[in-house]
């Protein structure tokens, strides 16, 4: 039953690595919020796994919130932001998509590469998975620096969140509750700012385009 629910784990895992993929290489901000609204539902579920395998009952209340947070409340703020700002069109990017996916390629064979020999030191029923959390954090690093939007980058944060939560549970088992309820403050309160700031950055500039900041700085 053990190894099952590993396997399971695994396949879990691998999910939240396409969604991860998939966001890089999206260019519609509503298909963007879903493909981090699925990741949410995949990474709860995989944190309920981890706590029913290694009977953590904190792990239940850490799935919990991670649904209400990453499922419910956040997609919901971020619908409403982009109606607000009437940001439905297709999202510019720094780099063309084809570029963008052979470098995510390339994170990901250094990812899992860089987490071979701490993956062989760990003892934890969840060591594979090491590799893909890392590489997802660094594909939400990588949809972060190559799109020129605000909103596409406050969602490449909040994935690249999703990637160091999966790593703390499948490494570790969860972190203190204490911590992760701190962890989820700070992510709810940085989206309620990044949204005072994509306002006042349309105000400013009627655009969300992050270049325009660069002439408050030549000012």
């Amino acid at each position: 039953m053990s190894t099952l629910l590993t396997q399971f784990l695994n396949l879990l895992g691998a999910m939240l690595l396409m969604f991860a993929f998939a966001m890089i290489s999206q260019r519609r901000i509503l298909s963007l919020i879903h493909l981090f609204t699925m990741q949410g539902v995949t990474l709860a579920l995989a944190t309920a796994v981890v706590g029913y395998v290694t009977d953590q009952h904190h792990l239940y209340l850490s799935a919990g919130l991670t649904f209400v947070l990453k499922v419910l409340l956040i997609p919901y703020l971020l619908h409403r932001v982009i109606d607000r700002l009437g940001i439905r069109r297709d999202v510019e990017t720094l780099i063309n998509i084809p570029t963008t996916m052979l470098i995510g390629i390339g994170v990901v064979i250094f990812s899992f590469d860089l987490a071979i020999p701490i993956s062989q030191l760990s003892s934890t029923m969840s060591s594979g998975t090491l590799g893909i959390a890392l590489a997802c954090v660094l594909l939400s690093f990588l949809m972060m620096i190559t799109r020129v939007k605000a909103v596409p980058q406050v969602i490449g944060f909040l994935a690249m969140e999703n990637g160091l939560f999966f790593a703390a549970t499948s490494a570790t088992y969860g972190m203190p509750m204490v911590v992760e309820f701190g962890i989820a403050l700070d992510v709810l309160v940085g989206v309620l700012i990044l949204g005072v700031f994509m306002f006042q950055i349309r105000e400013q500039f009627d655009s969300l385009d992050i270049r325009h900041l660069e002439k408050l700085k030549e000012d």
